[in-house]
């Protein structure tokens, strides 16, 4: 343990100063992990579960970081971090994950590797297989080669790996990936890079909530803009089940993940709200709750092309003492509010 690592009374791991990398941190989900390492650099309150007693512990613990830096193409035109611009310990590189002459001394220099870059979903990755194989998988293998050896890398994946699950069987971090398309397939190959190295991966339900950089391709962010909009909405495969999680929780579980390295490394955690695993048909009834007005008709008039329907058991890392603040409820009234904000055309907030 280096000099400026901590350890608390109960053994918990304490991160020192530390420089941290986000590749991909401009986007939906980097954007707000930025403001939530901003913020708990001035204080961090972490509930955890220490392994050597019974009961869940909560232990104040700052997260003294020493700079985030934010390597980013900007590809959407997307400008979220402008608010950060005034400090010292924040860093904007400009660049794509493939110029490694320009992203190399970025990933030597850095004690935490966050990597966010990547071609998301479907479609995206289906219109250019070569590009999200290059973003996806082989800026994994790049980093894994060229950061020093006491450098934590904390990787997103998804649950789309686990494709069609067994009706009623959660899947759990021992279920065996079977990922269907090719974003899910470029994903699984970079969480075994991770793994195999002895690091931590995220396996992220479908995450939903507003963020500086606005998705509407997510599937509760679709649903209630499309509610806000139109006013009803038509399903297909209404009987799938998803597991879903704010984004605002995924941000702190990426940090809980860094504050409890030494715990979690080496293996994968699901990521999700254990009272979300519900199906299309059901989400929808909880965003009509909140538009009561709104009209729903199923029918079969499509596919899910990455055949998502599962249910996720998340019981992994909440035993570590991890649990989410934000409730599927809570998202649908803030998307609610922000698309009351920005109106009706909101074109431009898609990965595509």
């Amino acid at each position: 343990m280096s000099k400026q690592e901590k350890t608390s009374k109960s053994g918990h791991y304490i991160s020192g100063h530390e420089n941290i990398l986000i590749t991909g941190g401009a986007g939906y989900l980097g954007s707000v992990l930025v403001q939530k390492l901003m913020e708990s650099k001035k204080s961090a309150r972490l509930s955890y579960h220490d392994p050597h007693y019974e009961a869940k512990m909560e232990t104040p613990s700052y997260y003294k970081w020493k700079k985030v830096t934010v390597y980013d193409s900007l590809m959407y035109k997307q400008t979220p971090l402008t608010n950060y611009c005034y400090r010292g310990d924040f860093e904007f590189v400009q660049g794509d994950v493939r110029d490694h002459l320009k992203l190399k001394p970025l990933i030597e220099e850095a004690d935490v590797i966050i990597p966010l870059a990547a071609i998301v979903g479907f479609p995206a990755c289906e219109a250019d297989k070569e590009l999200a194989t290059q973003i996806n998988k082989e800026q994994i293998d790049f980093i894994i080669k060229h950061m020093k050896p006491s450098c934590k890398v904390v990787y997103p994946n998804t649950n789309s790996g686990y494709g069609v699950g067994e009706t009623g069987v959660y899947c759990t971090e021992e279920t065996p990936l079977k990922p269907i398309s090719h974003y899910g397939k470029t994903k699984c190959a970079a969480e075994r890079e991770v793994i195999s190295h002895g690091h931590v991966a995220l396996r992220l339900a479908t995450v939903f909530g507003v963020s500086p950089r606005m998705r509407l391709d997510l599937l509760v962010n679709d649903f209630t803009y499309k509610a806000y909009k139109d006013g009803y909405l038509v399903l297909f495969e209404w009987h799938f089940n998803r597991n879903f999680i704010h984004v605002q929780d995924v941000a702190l579980a990426f940090i809980f993940a860094i504050q409890n390295y030494s715990f979690m490394r080496g293996s994968a955690y699901n990521v999700g709200l254990s009272d979300a695993n519900m199906t299309k048909l059901e989400l929808t009834y909880k965003i009509k709750e909140h538009f009561p007005g709104m009209s729903i008709q199923c029918d079969a008039i499509g596919k899910d092309p990455d055949k998502r329907d599962y249910i996720v058991s998340n019981e992994k890392l909440e035993k570590l003492g991890w649990r989410p603040r934000y409730t599927l409820g809570d998202g649908i009234r803030e998307l609610k509010k922000c698309f009351t904000i920005l109106g009706p055309s909101l074109n431009q907030y898609t990965n595509l």
